[in-house]
């Protein structure tokens, strides 16, 4: 795929031509209010319901990106929970280096996030009191053990969601869906630049319209071959 935006847009168009126009409506809807400011992170999840839900969390709430940490557990999903969200989202998998968790976190703040563990803590704030000025990845932990100290260790801050009964926590899904729909909230409210780059929205336009085209591989591969053709 060509890196210049102009060729992109009309890689972009010329898949929409292969899709209905109430796909087209929504695709140029939803773009408009997703989001890289915020960012989930997953470490260790593997109940394929919980990582499907939070999956489905993203997609709603409009976080495009979700980052998966795998060191001693497989991320699985369950289709019938997800719905369909992956396809609408962009995964990334952290599962070959040494430590997976320093790797993924290594990558986030080279791209300018701020990492936050989303666990009870000394040094910890109530989510309604955590800064958004910096982008910021939540960093979510296993219902059974939590956030391994690695990444404990290594966050840069850590923010925990108000409780009052006799229950230790909320489940993973729920924390996640809680803490998104606050957050995104407050950014959509906010005066940040909270909304995708145009580069980025046609990128995922082109993503999603590959996702819902059959056999768009051969199609692109035409459309390059009538460029060709025509240069």
């Amino acid at each position: 795929m060509s890196d210049n935006i102009e060729d992109k847009l009309k890689l972009r168009d010329y898949l929409f031509e292969f899709i209905s126009e109430n796909k087209k409506n929504l695709f140029e809807k939803n773009i408009l209010n997703r989001t890289r400011h915020l960012t989930v992170v997953l470490e260790n999840i593997y109940q394929p319901h919980n990582a499907s839900a939070v999956l489905r969390s993203c997609d709603l709430f409009g976080v495009q990106d979700i980052h998966i940490i795998e060191n001693s557990n497989k991320y699985k999903l369950s289709k019938e929970v997800a719905m369909g969200s992956s396809k609408w989202l962009n995964m990334y998998k952290y599962n070959t280096a040494e430590e997976n968790t320093i790797a993924c976190f290594d990558k986030l703040r080279s791209e300018g996030y701020k990492i936050v563990a989303t666990t009870p803590h000394e040094k910890d704030v109530m989510l309604d009191e955590l800064p958004l000025d910096q982008k910021t990845a939540l960093v979510f932990g296993t219902e059974l053990d939590g956030l391994s100290d690695v990444a404990m260790n290594n966050a840069d801050a850590f923010v925990k969601i108000p409780m009052y009964g006799f229950t230790e926590s909320f489940n993973i899904s729920v924390s996640a869906a809680l803490s998104m729909f606050h957050l995104t909230e407050k950014i959509r409210k906010s005066d940040l630049e909270w909304q995708l780059s145009k580069e980025e929205q046609v990128d995922i336009h082109i993503n999603w319209a590959t996702a819902v085209i059959k056999k768009s591989n051969l199609i692109i591969e035409e459309y390059y071959s009538k460029i060709k053709n025509n240069e």
